[in-house]
């Protein structure tokens, strides 16, 4: 089959076009993010796979808009770009992936007896469902884009509550796994890290 310029032309558009992790300043595929593990605490449940974090990702531009593409590349749809609630919170019923796009903060990770962790513009954080988030200090400019895997994006939010604890074990306990991680996509850390919890 032999193609004509204009058509040619089209296919390498397209191409061009086509978002993957290396066009995106992502990191290599075989680059392992930190792994961060939070025990259940009656109020927060966490969860058995480990929190991902990916560290200064060389996004070039607009580092908002190269997340999303990032993310709804990997199968995870963009939902928003805003902050981290400070309070002390959970999703019981999706997955989360939170790009830094500007600015920097403190957050507690896990719950009250969880981890304290910094992160800056370009730094990745993969929530498994349950797992406990809260902003305790940020910057003026502090932005982050927010998305969730394919299907997860009418997600709850729930605080830390030892009443709502036992049907959020539930819920957690139905969550699909993700098809890809948000960062590296389907050969990414996300899957083999999951799977063996």
């Amino acid at each position: 089959m032999s193609l004509d310029r204009r058509a040619f032309n089209a296919v390498l558009f397209a191409l061009s076009l086509a978002p993957n992790v290396a066009a995106l300043g992502a990191p290599a595929r075989n680059e392992k993010p930190e792994q961060l593990r939070f025990k259940d605490d009656g109020k927060i449940p966490n969860s058995p796979y480990p929190t991902l974090v990916y560290r200064d990702l060389p996004l070039e531009g607009d580092k908002a808009a190269a997340f999303e593409k990032l993310f709804a590349a990997n199968g995870w749809p963009p939902q928003w770009r805003y902050g981290i609630f400070t309070y002390h919170h959970y999703h019981p019923n999706a997955h989360e992936v939170l790009g830094v796009a500007s600015g920097s903060a403190r957050v507690m990770l896990g719950g009250e007896s969880g981890q304290e962790v910094s992160i800056a513009a370009g730094d990745v954080l993969v929530l498994p469902a349950g797992t406990g988030h809260c902003c305790l200090e940020s910057s003026d400019d502090f932005l982050v884009v927010g998305a969730y895997p394919e299907g997860q994006a009418d997600y709850d939010t729930e605080r830390a509550d030892a009443s709502v604890h036992a049907a959020s074990l539930a819920r957690i306990a139905q969550v699909a796994m993700p098809m890809a991680d948000p960062v590296t996509g389907k050969d990414g850390a996300l899957l083999a890290a999951w799977r063996t919890g």
